[in-house]
């Protein structure tokens, strides 16, 4: 990269960024969008800002992976026999640790401050032992310059608790530091970076049958192996950073480098991820670094005693409030945030070994306005311009660069809905270096199509317009619903499409309603499009898997504090006689059939036919051809569908096979030969500006994916190869549980973890693994 004036540059593969002091004259973002060159000033001043800011933490702090070693250094922590306790309060004029080991007595352990507003003690160990003893209450008591005294939950404290006998008990800070015999040691690796996520989003405190509270260790020995069993390879945890109101989600954190205790202990924590390690699963954290609970007496606002915006963790007035979410906006300029901050991240991805993050709250962080009340045209000047939060942007710059130095095969994920362009570019190349983001727009499509259009007037061009209407060089993540589309007020997309028949109408002992049988087609039709279409990697909440009805409320005093809709039924999909389990049957069918064919993870994505009158979409996505016919009554006999390669195809996955609820009509053992169509490289002579096609049986609500039958395979096949256990790819194999099975490369039986019974989707290939 040419530039007036550099120092030293850094490579990331063939890319190059080039450490500037005055001007960056190009960068490699300019080659991938033209357009951005218009706002070369605005990304001369950030790469800048970014830069100048790196060059100052590796001067002061010795580069970035020291500076993001704070939690070694603050709170409270054992070193050479002392234990020594930190904390940034620059407002506090005098202050004191107090805590059941001084009987909350301060006097005999006052604290002092540097000249950068930092206040430390060191206490040493009685007979060997630390004088804070592990599991023991304590707390920050400063003075302020009002002259009041006032006690606050260490800002690093790893661990806090309240008396949960008592109603809106305040939360105590805990020192969390047990022997070497208490402590969890990981006994498994971090699986492999997959080339494309499958994500499973959780709520560990909902994801018990039982109206309560569920415990990380129960969420591992219950939850996990179905996760596993539905071929995700990647778990994304939610409310995992203590927050003290419940009901918030877990997005109004409190403690941020604390485990949720209502769950557990951070020994029981590390239990779950490494037992999410052990059966090769991935997993990510929702990590809020948007914004803060503003609770004064248990969070970090405590810390905020009416000083300026420089001696504070947040910004000063309207800057430093968010009107919607009633929180705390942090000041990412301060270099005491930046480190907290940073600290953090490292904190949960050491510590706890998180293998990502799925940041909350992109959008707000962005920009000034936060996106409120601001709509987004796509119009490049609406993310580059005075309205854009620098700070926040190069504190993310340089978390993105952090975690991926760490640990080079993180996964990084963004929500943000206003679609800001770079995000998802790596820092080198001037992006803020987020690996994905999340296609926030899909879901919207999907409830207010079921809200407010009769299934005939749905567009089939403006579904995939929505699915595909993305920036092709930044990768997202698609789904239909997540918790957002679950929570009170709304309800799952099974929910929408059958509602009140959910009560009465989901016995297999009885036919189907119309609307059952809409509903369940419908469910997997939306949820596989989406994938197929709409991302590089996949999204689902806990429990829409298998259609779970209803919606989520957290305990209040609105709904009389109960837990009735803060729980996932997981008996609905395990009781044999009911629909639930053709919808959990599919889900784990639609992953084995990415986890066989990587069509995700393909740049090859065509869609040749939008048809409005006969309501089909066919496209293709790596080596297979989908069909999707979303006509309410219509069978299509001899439907010409357009394709790439000439040969021979099978149905891959068929949501109307019995197994999954639907009526069999499509016969799986059909070989469908293509003719040629037009001339070759003429496609405007072709069939959909397809050279190929073939003829299919399309039913009314269905979708089915086809591939080509590799014929060096089949010959292999007639060979004899059966016999040497290499089989040919055949369409979507079931099995039933008994037994053992192989399950999306996890081999497992019946009753392994959790004894549920249902059936395992296996594609037979003759790779060696039987994957």
């Amino acid at each position: 990269v040419k530039t007036n004036f550099s120092v030293p540059a850094t490579a990331r593969k063939n890319k190059t960024m080039v450490t500037v002091v005055e001007e960056v004259d190009h960068l490699p973002i300019y080659d991938l969008d033209p357009k951005l060159e218009e706002f070369k000033d605005h990304f001369n001043y950030r790469i800048k800002r970014y830069l100048d800011q790196k060059c100052l933490i590796e001067k002061h702090e010795g580069g970035l992976e020291e500076f993001s070693k704070g939690y070694l250094k603050f709170g409270i922590n054992t070193v050479d026999g002392a234990t020594i306790y930190r904390e940034w309060a620059p407002a506090a004029q005098e202050a004191q640790l107090i805590g059941e080991f001084n009987n909350w007595n301060g006097a005999k352990h006052k604290m002092e401050k540097d000249k950068f507003g930092i206040w430390s003690i060191k206490i040493s160990h009685v007979n060997g032992k630390p004088a804070i003893p592990h599991n023991s209450k304590v707390k920050f008591r400063f003075r302020h310059g009002g002259g009041a005294w006032v006690d606050r939950i260490p800002a690093w404290i790893r661990y806090a608790t309240f008396d949960a006998s008592k109603f809106g008990a305040p939360y105590d800070g805990v020192h969390w530091d047990p022997p070497a015999c208490e402590r969890y040691v990981f006994k498994h690796p971090r699986p492999p970076k997959p080339d494309a996520p499958r994500i499973y989003e959780a709520h560990v405190g909902m994801s018990g049958e039982e109206p309560e509270v569920s415990t990380y260790r129960e969420f591992a020995d219950n939850v996990l192996p179905r996760i596993r069993a539905n071929n995700y390879n990647t778990v994304q945890l939610m409310a995992i950073m203590e927050h003290s109101y419940y009901a918030s989600f877990g997005y109004h954190v409190t403690n941020f480098f604390a485990v949720s205790s209502r769950s557990g202990t951070p020994e029981d924590l590390k239990y779950l991820v490494d037992k999410a390690h052990s059966l090769g699963l991935r997993v990510l954290m929702d990590v809020v670094h948007s914004h803060a609970s503003n609770n004064v007496t248990d969070g970090l606002n405590g810390y905020d005693v009416g000083q300026n915006t420089h001696e504070s963790y947040f910004h000063t007035g309207d800057r430093g409030y968010h009107k919607l979410w009633d929180s705390r906006l942090f000041n990412y300029a301060n270099w005491e945030v930046l480190r907290f901050l940073l600290s953090n991240l490292r904190y949960w991805m050491d510590e706890f070994m998180f293998d990502g993050f799925r940041f909350d709250g992109v959008t707000s962080m962005l920009y000034h306005h936060h996106g409120i009340n601001k709509g987004f045209t796509g119009n490049y000047k609406e993310y580059f311009s005075l309205d854009t939060d620098v700070d926040a942007i190069v504190y993310m710059m340089l978390a993105n660069h952090l975690m991926h130095k760490l640990l080079p095969e993180a996964t990084i994920v963004a929500e943000d809905v206003s679609g800001m362009p770079v995000l998802c570019r790596p820092v080198d190349e001037g992006g803020v270096g987020f690996d994905f983001r999340l296609a926030m727009a899909i879901p919207d499509r999907w409830i207010d199509y079921l809200k407010n259009k009769e299934d005939r007037k749905w567009s089939m061009s403006e579904i995939v317009q929505t699915l595909t209407n993305r920036r092709y060089t930044e990768k997202c993540i698609a789904y239909a619903e997540s918790h957002d589309q679950s929570i009170v007020g709304d309800k799952t997309i099974a929910f929408l499409l059958m509602d009140k028949e959910m009560y009465t109408g989901m016995s297999d002992l009885q036919p189907a309603s119309p609307t059952i049988n809409r509903g369940i087609a419908l469910q997997k039709m939306i949820h596989f499009i989406t994938m197929a279409l709409g991302g590089d990697g996949y999204l689902n909440f806990m429990g829409n898997e298998f259609g779970h009805p209803e919606w989520i409320d957290f305990p209040r005093e609105g709904n009389n504090w109960s837990y009735d809709k803060c729980r996932r039924q997981w008996s609905l999909v395990d009781t044999d006689h009911l629909r639930y389990k053709y919808m959990n049957a599919f889900d784990q069918a639609m992953n084995a059939l990415e986890e066989e064919f990587s069509f995700l993870s393909s740049s090859k994505q065509i869609v040749s036919d939008m048809n409005e009158k006969d309501k089909v979409i066919v496209f293709e996505r790596g080596d297979l051809v989908f069909v999707f016919n979303f006509h309410p009554n219509k069978t299509y006999k001899g439907y010409k569908v357009g394709c790439d390669l000439p040969g021979k195809y099978r149905v891959a996955l068929d949501s109307d096979a019995l197994v999954f609820g639907g009526h069999g009509r499509v016969g799986h053992d059909a070989d469908h030969f293509t003719s040629p169509e037009g001339m070759p490289g003429v496609p405007e002579t072709n069939f959909n500006n397809r050279p190929n096609s073939f003829k299919v049986l399309s039913p009314p609500r269905t979708c089915v994916a086809y591939y080509r039958v590799d014929e060096d395979r089949e010959e292999l096949r007639r060979g004899g190869a059966v016999a040497s256990g290499k089989i040919v790819t055949e369409y979507i194999d079931v099995e039933a549980t008994s037994g053992e099975t192989i399950s999306g490369g996890w081999k497992g039986s019946e009753k392994d973890d959790c004894g549920k019974k249902g059936m395992k989707f296996v594609f037979r290939s003759s790779d060696e693994d039987c994957k």
